[in-house]
């Protein structure tokens, strides 16, 4: 055996863990994932985003071979589920479907906030826009705004309503302000509560993904009044949009996305991102889990979905400012 100089030795058994390193270096995403993943989600069990997080779950079981545990964090005008994702060890193994509001209005309503938005979060991947409606319970027995508007001045202090989404509200608060009407914004926990509370007349108008309430509107249970993304909706055509209100106040886009704790390695996220994708251009998994229940499938790039957030970061602070909003 031959004897190395010992700085050679040093040397030699360096490199030696430089290329083991560099040999396992690619390994996490290519045997990702190897245990179950958690996802977490911003509302309660029954709402449009757990559901699909659930129906996407099990397309990636197939695929992967690993179960997605979906846990639900609703509250804190879903600052609750996003910080805790935020929290969570960047290894790949906890994602989050979170919307607009806790990534890109938040930090504009409030004086402080329980997370980073911009720094403690990994963009995925969009997953899709909703397609949002106002509707009422049916007993109100109001079939256009301008009755909505003219029943919460004749019944003053006994109207509210209920929205998961900033945009959303700023529309109700501009015709409170514009048209003298008299209603409440009451806090938003989660789709499947949101329903409940129309149907039961506790919160008689909502601002809520179509999907949510199709069923109630073909009920007769609930009533729709306008569509708020200036779309008219396949499945109620005779509903108008904003525009067709003459509305033109602020927009009210509306997203849920796929999130990791900033951190987790790239090739991971990439590895998210292009599943996921696949998974949405499926035209069979489109037409049940999307196209079904009103959604619009948005599926990019992580560094695509960066960029639309920091477009919509920039546009909530203008939304807010334009709507004199104060941090609380």
């Amino acid at each position: 055996m031959m004897n190395w100089p010992r700085g050679e030795t040093a040397m030699r058994k360096g490199l030696l863990i430089l290329a083991l390193v560099a040999a396992a270096g690619p390994a996490p995403a290519q045997d990702y994932p190897t245990r179950p993943i958690k996802a977490l989600t911003t509302t309660s069990a029954g709402g449009i985003s757990d559901v699909f997080m659930r129906a996407l779950g099990d397309e990636l079981l197939k695929r992967w071979g690993q179960p997605i545990v979906v846990e639900n964090r609703p509250g804190g005008m879903q600052n609750v589920g996003a910080r805790a994702c935020t929290e969570a060890p960047p290894d790949g193994y906890t994602i989050c479907i979170l919307n607009a509001e806790p990534i890109a209005y938040n930090q504009f309503l409030l004086k402080s906030m329980p997370f980073d938005p911009e720094k403690g979060l990994q963009p995925v991947t969009n997953l899709y826009h909703l397609i949002h409606i106002l509707v009422v319970n049916s007993q109100l027995g109001v079939k256009t705004i301008d009755e909505l508007i003219a029943l919460s001045k004749a019944k003053p202090g006994t109207l509210n309503y209920l929205t998961a989404s900033v945009p959303l509200a700023l529309y109700m608060e501009t015709l409170r302000m514009e048209k003298g009407a008299d209603w409440v914004r009451v806090p938003f926990k989660g789709g499947g509560e949101a329903v409940n509370a129309v149907l039961s007349g506790s919160t008689p108008i909502a601002l809520i993904g179509e999907g949510n309430v199709i069923g109630q509107i073909r009920a007769g249970t609930m009533t729709p009044l306008v569509m708020l993304n200036n779309i008219r909706s396949p499945n109620f055509p005779a509903v108008p949009t904003l525009v067709e209100t003459g509305y033109t106040g602020p927009p009210s886009r509306g997203w849920y996305g796929l999130f990791t704790p900033a951190g987790t390695a790239k090739p991971i996220v990439d590895k998210l991102a292009k599943e996921v994708a696949g998974i949405l251009d499926d035209p069979a998994f489109r037409a049940r889990h999307l196209t079904a229940r009103s959604l619009v499938p948005a599926a990019n790039t992580p560094e695509q979905f960066a960029a639309e957030i920091r477009s919509d970061r920039a546009l909530a602070q203008q939304v807010v400012k334009a709507a004199g909003l104060e941090p609380q």
